[in-house]
């Protein structure tokens, strides 16, 4: 019974370091024009991956015909 008291103390205290630590994060956006713009891009860049390589798309075409090297340089 004490064994089992001590494994769950560990890990409610696992619990509640985590909680702190991401509680003391500061999630505040970047305020600058050049953050606004990564922030901007890498969000551009998350959707078409996220497009390009799901189920999908990977599943039903050959690894060639992909798209994502064009979307990823094309002119602007």
């Amino acid at each position: 019974m004490t064994a089992v008291l001590v494994l769950f103390g560990v890990l409610g205290g696992a619990v509640v370091l985590l909680v702190v630590i991401l509680m003391r994060r500061t999630s505040s956006r970047t305020e600058t024009a050049d953050g606004l713009l990564i922030e901007r891009e890498a969000r551009l860049q998350a959707q078409i991956d996220r497009v390009s390589f799901n189920a999908r798309a990977v599943d039903n075409s050959l690894p060639t015909t992909s798209d994502a090297y064009h979307r990823r340089h094309r002119p602007r």
